[in-house]
């Protein structure tokens, strides 16, 4: 006795792989893309919109006062003197002017 057994191959959809794919595309946008973008956005702005006298904390955690401001640096100053930073090492306001809308 010999049992021959007949192999059926049926052609899978695709449909649930490019969903599934779609939805890890979706999920990866949403939670890493977007958020990362609106933080650079905002870093943006608050490098264009530095002015002298407002109290900042860089990067590094480093605290001071604006004392000027040019193209590509800031002058802050600390308890023992000045330093020149980047624009861009700047991290947030500080202090009591801090706007509402940056203690997010």
């Amino acid at each position: 006795m010999t049992h021959l057994v007949l192999a059926q191959e049926t052609a899978a959809s695709p449909l649930p792989s490019l969903l599934f794919l779609g939805l890890m595309v979706a999920v990866f946008w949403l939670f890493i893309i977007r958020p990362q973008r609106q933080r650079a956005k905002a870093q943006q702005e608050l490098s264009k919109t530095l002015s002298p006298g407002e109290e900042v904390r860089t990067i590094g955690g480093i605290h001071g006062i604006v004392v000027s401001v040019d193209e590509e640096s800031v002058v802050l100053r600390v308890e023992e003197g000045k330093i020149r930073v980047s624009r861009k090492a700047v991290g947030t306001r500080v202090g009591p002017d801090k706007p509402e809308a940056e203690s997010s």
